[in-house]
């Protein structure tokens, strides 16, 4: 009997430029599973990427469920000047368009469910990202990283033991005192994924009331109650995050530094927005100046929730006259819901 719970027929298509000099076996596969709202961030993540480990054999895999003629030149030019390879999945995504959703992820979130079952009999790991982190260094670490009989992944703590604590308590998982992981960075161990079912048991969970009732952070909880003791916590600089509303506090403590390897840009506000002008979005910005999205400008608010932040940023950043432009927007917007 499979033990996936998603077989191949939820891919459509796939799209594979592959310009790489390298021999598949050599090659570190990367992951990603996005909505056509994170395509400009997870083009220019895979270009920090290559940026910064430029002799590394890697291949790139995009799970989407949209893809224009525009995305396509776009990441194919990107293969083309990385000499390297670049997959992309048209999802079907009816099957979890019934799982509960937020303002802030969206179904997009368990695409990382499709990747583990996809790569269950082509490779022995996978290293999913989430679309807003940037590479700033070195992962040859996570290539060469041997697991572990019993570890599932490779996982980075999100907080300190108060968060920890809480979410045990919350999630019903005394071991979670121990670590509790952010999501957006995890290495799978693809042979013990499989055989310990984690996709179909996560997705199991997500449909069980009682189960939604107490979870708050989605799929990230319920892979941090199945993988707890089974995951490998490695170093912060693996997934250091930072979140550029942040900005808009009295005092701000910037936790990346020489050492940090993926910066992850958690919150709404993301480096590629027009009010996120900030000198910690530089490591995405210089990702973007070296990639086809080099003449793309940066993404202008839409929503009401994007007008009042932009508003918000532009205050602090001195910039008084948008500010006021944009609350006046935020206020005709709200008008309108």
């Amino acid at each position: 009997m499979s033990r996936k719970y998603f077989e191949e027929e939820v891919i459509q298509q796939t799209l594979d430029y592959n310009y790489a000099q390298h021999s598949d076996a050599d090659k570190f596969n990367i992951a990603y599973g996005i909505d056509k709202n994170f395509l400009f961030g997870c083009g220019v993540s895979i270009a920090s990427v290559l940026l910064a480990n430029p002799e590394k054999a890697l291949a790139f895999h995009v799970f989407t469920d949209f893809f224009d003629s525009e995305d396509q030149q776009r990441f194919e030019a990107l293969a083309k000047q990385y000499a390297t390879q670049i997959v992309v999945y048209l999802i079907d995504c009816e099957r979890l368009k019934s799982l509960p959703s937020t303002k802030n992820w969206t179904y997009a979130t368990y695409f990382r469910f499709i990747i583990a079952d996809y790569f269950s009999d082509k490779t022995d790991r996978v290293l999913y990202l989430d679309a807003d982190i940037a590479c700033k260094g070195s992962i040859q670490e996570l290539i060469e990283l041997n697991f572990a009989e019993n570890e599932i992944a490779a996982v980075v703590a999100e907080g300190e033991l108060e968060w920890w604590t809480k979410r045990s308590v919350s999630l019903a998982t005394p071991g979670l005192v121990s670590g509790y992981f952010n999501a957006g960075f995890i290495l799978i161990n693809i042979p013990l994924w499989t055989a310990e079912n984690i996709s179909k048991k996560a997705i199991e969970m997500l449909k069980d009331p009682e189960v939604v009732q107490r979870i708050t952070h989605l799929d990230q909880d319920v892979l941090n109650i199945l993988l707890v003791n089974k995951a490998r916590f490695v170093d912060k600089k693996f997934n250091t995050q930072f979140s550029l509303n942040y900005e808009l506090k009295d005092s701000v403590i910037n936790p990346v530094d020489a050492e940090t390897v993926f910066v992850h840009y958690i919150g709404p506000t993301k480096p590629w927005h027009s009010w996120g002008a900030y000198p910690v979005s530089q490591y995405f910005l210089q990702a973007k100046s070296n990639s086809p999205w080099s003449h793309c400008a940066l993404l202008n608010p839409v929503t009401s929730h994007q007008l009042r932040y932009a508003a918000k940023h532009m205050f602090n950043q001195k910039h008084y006259t948008s500010g006021i432009n944009y609350y006046i927007a935020y206020f005709k917007r709200k008008l309108l819901e």
